[in-house]
């Protein structure tokens, strides 16, 4: 019994060491152990951003972009690993990068990171960079040190831009808010985030696209479209070249403009055509400035002068920012007026109550003909015809 005995707790010991052997064997791959690892050491690197303590940020890496993102409001900050490349001591990882702008934003913005590590001689693994994903944009910090101008209703910040300057766009972001408020109605944020970078190429950084897209743009707004109540800020991403280029006029309206865009987007869908978002943002952009639609749409006055009266509304198409610069000119024009021409001959309530109908339709398809007839009494065929009269009236 005795020897019997022995031979069980001999079995049990080699059944113990064969199991412990086949979970090291057949467990968590190295991969994994270390992708672990660095989600702990991203961990402490996102409670060292928001705390702001520069050696504990530095004990994760290198200093990087830390010092740029040092003057923006931030109430969250956080790192998941998605993918972790390893070569012995180097590794690459993909992440998702999720933060939030206090007071603005009440759901993270998720990007794109890519991360080159190393392990050092104590074991740990640190960040040597970080840096946007192959197919993500830039962040502002990613470009330089941010400054940040607070307004009334809105947060400006900047690179390579002057505190004087960023304070002219708060100012008239300030004069943008309740002016699209009197308009739209007040159900809507009434806050915007205005990014201004140091040139167009730092705007095309921002969109992840080619700066040849947006040279003669004064300035975009990025946001979900029919987003939830719940979604990032929208942000207005100013080019500051093209920008410097308007006169006090020109700047009110396109700050006025975008501001419309962060208001209406909640109910600008797939289902709403461009010539009736672009529309309704210079609509709103254009209200109580005195200019005359031949003043603000001289490209459609040059081209009905000649006789060349547009025989439909734009499409999505002719407001491709590379195409014909004439052409685009054109497509905003004619978005413009037909808004102008809804408001003048149904009403500014009705006009707004249009453009609701529109994006809250399910698909594009029947979206706007639904809306003409519903709220406006009348069909694609008839407004139409009454939009060519209108240019014609407008602008001979």
């Amino acid at each position: 019994m005795a020897g019997r005995r022995r031979a069980s707790r001999s079995s049990v010991v080699a059944l113990v060491l064969l199991l412990v052997s086949l979970v090291a064997c057949g467990g968590q791959p190295g991969g994994g152990s270390a992708k672990v690892d660095l989600q702990r050491v991203l961990d402490r690197r996102s409670t060292a951003v928001l705390d702001r303590d520069r050696a504990a940020f530095l004990k994760t890496g290198a200093l990087s972009w830390f010092e740029n993102l040092r003057g923006v409001p931030l109430a969250a900050w956080s790192y998941r690993v998605t993918a972790l490349h390893r070569s012995g001591d180097k590794a690459t990882a993909d992440a998702e990068l999720r933060y939030r702008v206090e007071g603005y934003d009440k759901a993270p913005v998720t990007v794109g990171r890519t991360l080159t590590l190393s392990r050092e001689m104590d074991g740990h693994w640190y960040v040597d960079a970080d840096v946007p994903a192959k197919k993500s944009a830039q962040q502002l910090w990613d470009q330089g040190e941010v400054t940040v101008v607070r307004g009334k209703h809105s947060i400006v910040l900047g690179v390579g831009q002057s505190s004087e300057a960023l304070h002219s766009y708060a100012d008239l972001a300030d004069l943008a808010v309740p002016d699209v408020s009197g308009a739209w109605g007040t159900a809507w944020i009434r806050r915007v985030v205005v990014l201004v970078p140091g040139s167009v190429e730092g705007m095309a950084g921002l969109l992840g696209s080619p700066a040849s897209q947006y040279r003669g743009i004064a300035a975009v707004t990025t946001g979900e479209v029919g987003g939830p109540p719940n979604a990032p800020a929208d942000r207005i991403i100013v080019n500051p070249d093209a920008y410097a280029l308007l006169g006090p006029l020109g700047k009110q309206v396109v700050l006025t403009h975008e501001t419309t865009h962060v208001a209406t987007r909640a109910h600008t869908t797939a289902a709403t055509p461009l010539w009736l978002s672009e529309g309704y943002a210079d609509w709103i952009g254009y209200l109580g400035t005195g200019r005359t639609p031949a003043e603000a749409a001289p490209e459609l006055a040059r081209a009905v002068a000649a006789g060349r009266v547009p025989a439909r509304l734009p499409t999505d198409r002719d407001f491709g920012f590379s195409g014909d610069a004439t052409k685009l000119a054109q497509a905003y024009e004619g978005g413009w007026l037909a808004c102008r021409l809804i408001a003048q001959q149904w009403g500014q309530e009705r006009l707004g109550r249009f453009y609701r109908a529109v994006g809250d339709h399910k698909q594009r398809a029947g979206s706007v003909e639904n809306a003409l007839k519903t709220v406006l009494g009348t069909t694609p065929e008839e407004f139409t015809k009454e939009w060519r009269g209108y240019l014609q009236s407008q602008l001979s």
